[in-house]
């Protein structure tokens, strides 16, 4: 079996990468409301907000890992959040997971990164255990988070 080759995501992969964003969602009971244009601001504009990273095999992208940056200002490090990981279902279990995780970890070190963090359901026992064979670290939750939601 050919292992896929893990790169950054370039523009001709939108349609693909916004089907697996669009099944990520779905499979965490979200409806999904991304267009192609949202993920080409986020991902491909002159500033993007998102770096992804993609799995490409030989019969296309088996998954993707995007990144959002992170930061303790006052301590001076930087961190990268693994916002989303995505296999497709065929491919799970094969490795691609893992070789998405470590060029995503490998990406946070280019940019000059102290850590990088991964957040799961509270209930996903799976999950959690994939990513502390991958070394992370479980940390206890600091309190409620708030946010404010801002008009279009």
């Amino acid at each position: 079996m050919t292992r896929p080759t893990i790169r950054p995501a370039r523009p001709e992969d939108l349609p693909a990468l916004l089907s697996m964003v669009r099944a990520l969602a779905l499979h965490h009971g979200d409806t999904p409301e991304v267009t192609e244009a949202d993920l080409k601001r986020d991902v491909f504009s002159s500033a993007p907000w998102l770096a992804v990273l993609v799995a490409d095999g030989p019969q296309g992208l088996l998954g993707y890992a995007a990144l959002m940056p992170l930061a303790q200002l006052q301590n001076g490090l930087r961190g990268m959040e693994l916002h989303h990981l995505y296999v497709r279902d065929n491919e799970r279990n094969l490795g691609t997971g893992s070789l998405l995780i470590e060029a995503a970890v490998a990406h946070a070190r280019r940019q000059g990164c102290a850590w990088v963090t991964v957040g799961t359901a509270e209930n996903n026992e799976a999950a959690r255990a994939f990513y502390e064979r991958r070394g992370f670290l479980v940390r206890p939750a600091i309190g409620p988070r708030l946010s404010r939601r801002l008009a279009a």
